[in-house]
């Protein structure tokens, strides 16, 4: 599978839900770099080679005042690099429609998180309908949900819901510390997932052990306060540091390695061709 060098940017710790499953406790949940240091974080991608994908959530990417007034435009200006964006859509219909203005021709993937404790389904389609018609998607706007233990029935009618108008929906285990959840349903779970889901299907948190990976090389996450690392599970663990994009002090590994954990997260580094053997 063909590599898209990838960088996944928080650019906000602070969030407008507060979803009592949320895997990062409340302490972390706050937070936004300042002006002077996302001028910083503009200088780093801006001096990185070739074409990225630069994908921003949060905590609520949107959330943070300088979303849509800096970060958006200034990546689009300065950089010539794509952008994604993972939000709880809650922005609101004007803010979604600048950022549709602003990034026409650069936007990757729109992923919309669906949570039903804070937005109901038929006022959130409704939203999502009116904003691929807005940008003529096609493939690149995702529903993306949690599917809870207990409560796969609700995830089933959301996916259907979205299904039946053509939208992609996407399902996630729920992790916790640790790892996953357990599903004492299985067969109500597999209504939702599916027998046999890839990374391309929804979100397993699966194990790449002994697999080549280029996360390090051509992939990295940025934390608020500018921290680089190789990975999230690296993050977990400590390891993987590559530096900090405020203090300019970032060094990309030379090459890819082995994966050394048993559990990977986040679909975006088997997405992007990362993992070798993996498509």
């Amino acid at each position: 599978m063909k590599r898209y060098p990838t960088i996944e940017w928080q650019v906000a710790g602070a969030c407008n839900y507060d979803c009592t499953y949320c895997i990062q406790s409340k302490k972390y949940r706050k937070g936004r770099p300042k002006l002077t240091q996302l001028e910083k974080a503009m200088h780093f991608f801006s001096a990185l080679k070739g074409e990225w994908e630069i994908k921003c959530s949060g905590g609520e990417a949107f959330a943070h005042r300088l979303f849509m007034s800096y970060i958006v435009p200034q990546l689009m200006a300065q950089t010539p690099h794509n952008i994604s964006v993972l939000s709880n859509f809650s922005a609101s219909y004007s803010e979604l429609q600048r950022f549709a203005f602003l990034t026409q021709g650069r936007l990757k993937v729109f992923s919309a998180s669906m949570h039903l404790e804070f937005a109901k389904l038929e006022e959130f389609l409704h939203k999502v309908l009116w904003f691929c018609d807005l940008l003529s998607l096609d493939n690149k706007f995702v529903v993306n949900q949690v599917v809870l233990p207990g409560k796969e029935d609700e995830a089933l009618r959301c996916k259907e819901a979205f299904e039946q108008e053509g939208v992609r929906w996407f399902p996630q285990l729920y992790k916790i510390k640790g790892g996953v959840a357990e599903y004492p349903n299985e067969a109500a779970l597999r209504a939702v997932i599916g027998e046999n889901p890839g990374p391309k299907e929804a979100n397993l948190a699966p194990s790449y052990f002994g697999k080549r990976c280029w996360a390090g090389v051509e992939y990295c996450t940025i934390d608020k306060d500018g921290t680089v690392w190789s990975c999230r599970t690296a993050k977990r663990y400590g390891q993987g540091i590559l530096g900090n994009i405020f203090e300019g002090t970032v060094s990309m590994y030379p090459e890819p390695y082995v994966c050394p954990y048993t559990i990977c997260p986040c679909t975006v580094p088997a997405n992007r061709g990362m993992i070798e053997g993996v498509a």
